[in-house]
């Protein structure tokens, strides 16, 4: 088997002269591939960046698109220990003194005669009912209290009470049990009445299942319906929620007390809310527009889309949709600036809150239509923005084609690969050749001086 190592003939280092030579040819093409690579990675994170704060302005501009938002009025109490409020659209502004006469309660009652746990109750059937609704149970002659509440309680036509037990002093030194009726809801509806047919023939006595029934037992907490005053008018309620007595409002009683004031008026500071947020969120996007497209000449340094046509086209659409009256709207509040929001000289809008203020008391509702109508400021920006940043959009279909250069790149390397692989196998035959005729030449040089040396009459060295 013959070994080869390039060089040994010649005493060069033809692997070492091969690498280099095969760096040297391809260095130049891949450092410009990586120019370039590094060029298109740079534009995605770009176009990544402008996506990302469009998104963001796009939020902000969602939030002013529902008309409904525009019509809510708030509701306020002077003292919301006493009761709140909240209110729609259907309110009007206005104030109306809210008493609060009487808390709604659940009916509650309890036997009066206790029991044993092991105790049996007494056999027949108990019916017990709620706002002329009634289920029943069969209680055998050997049911405890237990049983009978399970009983209640798991009945599939249960109509709406919850039976428990309670352990308390039997006045012996001893305990006993009690059973307690409630009702789920509160208010006189669902008062319960309890009635018995006693095995021992005798419904109203004290004896047997008949101990259960209403005339033997106490009231703990008596059914009452919630009651309130509004503008000293009596209102009941079953529970302590009282909608419809104002138009729009719904009033729920928190604790009984004297008159307290009820406020109704439109919500202009959920409405200003939204207006800062899509202020804020614009000139962010302003901010994003200057750090990409902007040269600074300074410190001889742009942003990554300085020129890029894309960034400018989004910046004059939206900037034009900014500025321009809303169309279809008449009247004194059909642009930003007529309700106190202006662009300043960086591009940023500004917002006067005094002419906000007076904008939002004179004309609620038109502000609304204003940002909200069919072809309101938020509908035409989001319209644009999608345009931009949707799937099928201008961002997305620019960072494909990037993508797909940085694929072509890719390619290239391959293909520079190969091609560098060849030239290495080239150059290494050709020197391999050389190192050969070399070695050749060398044992040719070496045999002849030989020869010479030994003929009659050569100088011999004595050393």
């Amino acid at each position: 088997m013959s070994i080869s190592s390039p060089g040994i003939g010649s005493g060069i280092d033809i692997g070492s002269l091969v690498t280099k030579l095969v760096n040297a040819e391809g260095a130049a093409k891949n450092s410009r591939l990586n120019l370039r690579e590094g060029e298109y990675q740079s534009d995605i994170s770009a176009y990544g960046s402008l996506k990302s704060s469009l998104t963001g302005f796009q939020s902000a501009v969602k939030g002013l698109q529902d008309i409904t938002e525009f019509q809510v009025r708030s509701a306020s109490s002077s003292d919301s220990d006493v009761f709140t409020a909240t209110a729609d659209k259907t309110a009007s502004d206005s104030q109306y003194s809210v008493e609060v006469v009487q808390l709604a309660q659940a009916h509650k009652l309890i036997t009066s005669t206790g029991f044993a746990e092991t105790d049996a109750v007494g056999a027949g059937t108990l019916t017990l009912g709620q706002d002329g609704n009634a289920f029943s149970i069969t209680v055998s002659a050997t049911d405890t209290l237990s049983d009978v509440q399970e009983a209640i309680n798991s009945a599939t036509d249960n109509t709406g009470l919850t039976a428990s037990i309670i352990n308390v002093d039997d006045g012996l030194g001893g305990t006993e049990q009690k059973l307690i009726f409630t009702a789920d809801k509160t208010g006189l509806d669902d008062a319960i009445t309890i009635t018995a047919a006693d095995d021992d023939g005798d419904n109203a006595d004290a004896t047997g299942l008949s101990r259960l029934v209403n005339a033997q037992l106490d009231t703990p907490a008596a059914a009452l319906d919630g009651q309130i005053k509004v503008d000293g008018q009596l209102v009941s309620s079953a529970d302590d929620t009282y909608s419809g007595v104002v138009t729009g409002v719904t009033i729920t009683a928190v604790s009984e007390g004297a008159e307290e004031t009820l406020s109704v008026s439109e919500d202009k500071d959920n409405i200003r809310s939204k207006i800062d947020e899509f202020v804020t969120s614009y000139n962010d996007l302003v901010k994003t527009f200057k750090g990409l497209g902007t040269y600074d000449a300074a410190s001889q340094k742009g942003g990554l889309l300085v020129g890029d046509s894309v960034l400018r086209g989004i910046e004059t659409a939206i900037r034009k949709e900014i500025s321009a009256p809303v169309a279809g709207l008449s009247g004194d509040f059909n642009t930003l600036a007529a309700l106190g929001i202006t662009t300043d000289e960086s591009g940023k809008l500004s917002v006067d809150s005094t002419k906000l203020d007076k904008a939002l008391d004179a004309n609620y509702d038109q502000i609304g239509e204003f940002f909200a109508g069919s072809t309101g400021l938020s509908k035409a920006l989001d319209k644009t923005i999608e345009g931009y940043i949707g799937s099928s959009g201008i961002i997305e279909s620019r960072t494909d084609g990037l993508q797909t250069r940085i694929e072509s790149i890719t390619e290239q390397r391959e293909a520079l690969e190969r091609r560098l692989q060849a030239v290495e196998s080239r150059l290494m035959k050709q020197f391999s050749v050389m190192d050969q005729l070399v070695s050749s030449l060398k044992n040719q040089s070496n045999f002849l001086t030989q020869q010479l040396a030994n003929l009659p009459g050569a100088y011999k060295s004595k050393n």
